[in-house]
């Protein structure tokens, strides 16, 4: 599920943030008080709040997002099979005019959109079943996110006192989205598009108003009309893989005289980062400007690079060449990992498995130290070594 990581305009004191945890119903007192120092009725403002219950199964979902740990070969087939590009291209059909009007207005591409239709939702089929009102004041109180979640809790509030939510009977996804493509409710209020002319954003059963929505939101977060966002690529045997990764950007001239060639098509005269998810003996690509916009939606790499290459799938590109990757570390060794690259001074962030940003870094130059090749993918040899 998505889950997006910006502050929408009803930012709060950061001391504000100090509220979380504690009594739960302190909490949902203290939400009433600011809701009602914001402007809110105290009418609404006890509307909204009187059925609110801590949801633990919210909580125990939060938690739980071990499919993040997967490697991007095993995550991406894991998501996409042959049926769901079938179904893709099919809902691409049937919502033709949509999607053009999408892209004259918004300059996103209908792959995009499908891709991020079929991960979140299965095209709306499956739209979570959580109260998203008990979702975002429980994930709120929650100290883990209290930043992303309590203005959240507003936004909803201000689509109640709107007449476009209902805190007892909305509901979607464990962390607070909404409808066909999972919008946080002050995605809504910024990027809702009643496409379908019938006087209401219905992001739930509108795939018009979902789609719409969805494309407006990229382009709000900056996504380039006309350009690609990522593409397949060969490389020698002799590259500088400390190079690799979203730090650093050439332009694609530049890659390619290095010996970087697109394996279809030509390369896009643009600036660039060479990506290489699981390391120099794996599959490679480009990453040009658009791509970095998929961080807005979510914040995980392999699910970020998991959906532009479903895009590309979805447009007519070819499948990807999983060459021979050396096999990464997982669970508890990633863990340990984690924990010798922190003890060594590296940032890595939380101890979780998760190869993210910072654990990739702290990987690529432990390798450098190490004379191994520097490509940022944690294997058995570099664990070893530390």
């Amino acid at each position: 599920m998505r889950l997006l990581a910006f502050l929408i305009c009803f930012l709060v004191p950061a001391g504000a943030y100090a509220q979380c945890g504690g009594s739960f119903s302190s909490f949902v007192n203290g939400l009433k008080t600011e809701a009602q120092s914001r402007g809110f009725s105290r009418n609404v403002t006890e509307q909204f709040f009187s059925g609110v219950r801590q949801d633990p199964a919210v909580l125990k979902a939060d938690r739980r997002q071990g499919v993040f740990q997967k490697p991007f070969i095993e995550f991406s087939r894991r998501l996409i099979s042959q049926n769901r590009v079938d179904r893709g291209q099919s809902m691409s059909r049937k919502h033709d005019a949509v999607f053009d009007q999408i892209e004259r207005q918004y300059g996103i591409n209908r792959g995009v959109l499908l891709a991020f239709w079929a991960f979140e939702t299965d095209f709306g089929s499956f739209q979570g079943d959580f109260n998203t009102a008990n979702a975002l004041v429980t994930l709120a109180h929650d100290c883990r996110r209290p930043e992303l979640f309590r203005p959240q809790v507003f936004a909803a509030l201000e689509l109640f006192a709107k007449g476009q939510f209902d805190p007892r009977t909305t509901t979607g996804a464990w962390a607070g989205e909404i409808g066909m493509v999972q919008m946080l409710p002050g995605d809504i209020l910024e990027n809702g598009v009643d496409a379908d002319g019938d006087g209401r954003v219905n992001l739930k059963s509108s795939a018009a108003d979902a789609l719409m929505s969805g494309g407006k939101m990229l382009s709000h977060f900056g996504w380039r009309k006309g350009e690609p966002w990522l593409q397949e690529v060969t490389v020698p045997t002799n590259m500088d893989w400390s190079q690799s990764g979203l730090t650093t950007v050439k332009p694609a001239r530049t890659w390619q005289s290095l010996g970087v060639k697109a394996r279809s098509g030509a390369l896009a005269n643009l600036p660039a980062s060479l990506i290489l998810p699981q390391g120099h003996k794996g599959p490679a690509f480009l990453a040009y400007p658009n791509f970095r916009v998929y961080f807005e939606w979510n914040q995980s790499f392999t699910y970020v690079l998991t959906a532009a290459y479903f895009a590309t799938r979805l447009e007519g590109g070819q499948v990807y060449d999983a060459r021979n990757p050396e096999p990464g570390l997982q669970g508890g060794d990633m863990k340990a990992l984690q924990q010798k690259l922190r003890a060594r001074g590296h940032n890595v962030g939380k101890i979780d498995g998760i190869l993210g940003a910072g654990t990739r870094g702290a990987v690529r130059k432990e390798q450098q130290r190490l004379g191994l090749p520097a490509d940022g993918w944690p294997t058995r040899t570099l664990l070893n070594k530390l």
